[in-house]
């Protein structure tokens, strides 16, 4: 007999812009309007791409105890429940998120992807490649351009990958590549991919640029 094959779950975390400053390195460069608009242009982006994805679940996660309503709006249109992100540093919500999709089926077998939403280079292939590496390995990673990365996919949530991580610097992948080896896992590693937190890296995506362009002229004119 053919064994089931695994649930897929895809996760993606967020921040709610109406509720707090987003992308604020950009800030320098297109003001503090121009990054929002540029973080939420991302995170529509984001989440049209991850509801073509073949999945089971698809959730996303909120960095805020009550979302706002347009949040609730844009979750809306992907019919896409919304969870809530909980810990004191972005490795324990990523577990905790991780833990809590990977436990929602009795017995287990079930395989999760999670992503973040300022990574313009998102497409279904990519994702879909991402869970194809689950059938075969204990986890995926998405690397970033400037040693993060931009997508982790496991088998199991097991907290020691993502405890003492240094995030938001150039160690983050390698100091996970390292956990995972500690394990004794078996991994699998996507193409590199760009992310959106400098001004610089707008130089990349026009389309990006063009948004805190317009966003800026409405403003001053």
């Amino acid at each position: 007999m053919t064994a089931p094959r695994p649930r897929r779950h895809l996760l993606v975390f967020a921040r709610d812009a109406a509720q707090g400053p987003v992308k604020t390195r950009l800030a320098p460069a297109v003001g503090m309007a121009g990054a929002t608009a540029v973080y939420q242009r991302m995170l529509c982006d984001t989440l049209a791409t991850a509801s073509t994805v073949t999945a089971q679940t698809l959730t996303l996660w909120i960095d805020h105890p009550v979302p706002s309503a347009p949040l609730r709006a844009l979750a809306g249109r992907f019919a896409m429940p919304i969870g809530i992100q909980s810990g004191p540093d972005l490795g324990a919500r990523m577990y905790r998120a991780l833990a809590s999709a990977l436990g929602s089926t009795p017995g287990g077998g079930d395989c999760a992807v999670l992503i973040g939403s300022d990574c313009p280079e998102y497409d279904a292939p990519y994702l879909e490649s991402a869970f194809a590496a689950l059938d075969t390995h204990d986890a995926v990673l998405g690397p970033a351009a400037d040693g993060g990365y931009v997508l982790i996919g496991l088998r199991r949530a097991v907290p020691v990958i993502f405890d003492g991580v240094a995030w938001g610097t150039d160690q983050v992948l390698q100091a996970t590549r390292q956990r995972l080896r500690t394990l004794g896992w078996s991994w699998y590693e996507l193409q590199t991919r760009r992310d959106v937190d400098e001004p610089r890296d707008l130089q990349h995506f026009p389309h990006l640029a063009a948004v805190a362009d317009v966003n800026r002229r409405c403003l001053s004119d």
